[in-house]
C-alpha cells in the first residue's frame, strides 16, 4: 500500500481545508486509514481513522466537531475536511494505513506500517 496525500497549502485563520490522501496498491479490505499530524517541537497527534470496509469513524477529542474524516471507496481516496482553522492547526498532516481497527490508530501510531509523505498546512492569523 503507497499513500499520496495532498491538498494543503496557505490558509487564513477561520476558513476551511480538505486534505486527501490518495491509496494504491492492494486492496484496503481490513484496513484503517487515519489522519495525524505533527507541528515544529510536538509529538505526531492522531487526529481521526476510519475503518475502510464499513467506515466507522473515530476522532481525537480536539479534533471532534471541527474536523471529518470520509473515504471515496470507488477513488480509493480519504479525505480530511477542516473547518474553522486556527493558528495552532498549523502543522504537517500525514495520512497512515494499518491492518488495524480504527479505534485503536491512536494508540498505535508508532507502529502502523505505512504513511504518506505528509503535506503542510499553514493558518495565518
Amino acid at each position: 500500500v503507497l499513500l499520496q496525500a495532498c491538498g494543503g497549502g496557505l490558509v487564513q485563520a477561520g476558513n476551511s481545508l480538505t486534505l486527501s490522501c490518495a491509496v494504491s496498491g492492494r486492496s484496503l479490505s481490513g484496513y484503517s486509514m487515519g489522519w495525524f499530524r505533527q507541528a515544529p517541537g510536538k509529538e505526531r497527534e492522531f487526529i481521526a481513522a476510519i475503518d475502510w470496509d464499513v467506515g466507522n469513524v473515530h476522532y481525537s477529542r480536539s479534533a471532534e466537531g471541527r474536523f471529518t474524516i470520509a473515504r471515496n471507496y470507488a477513488q480509493r481516496t480519504v479525505y480530511l475536511r477542516a473547518n474553522s482553522l486556527k493558528a495552532e492547526d498549523t502543522a504537517v498532516y500525514y495520512c497512515a494505513a494499518d491492518q488495524v481497527p480504527s479505534g485503536t490508530m491512536s494508540q498505535l501510531r508508532d507502529r502502523l506500517k505505512t504513511w504518506g509523505q505528509g503535506t503542510q498546512v499553514t493558518v495565518s492569523s
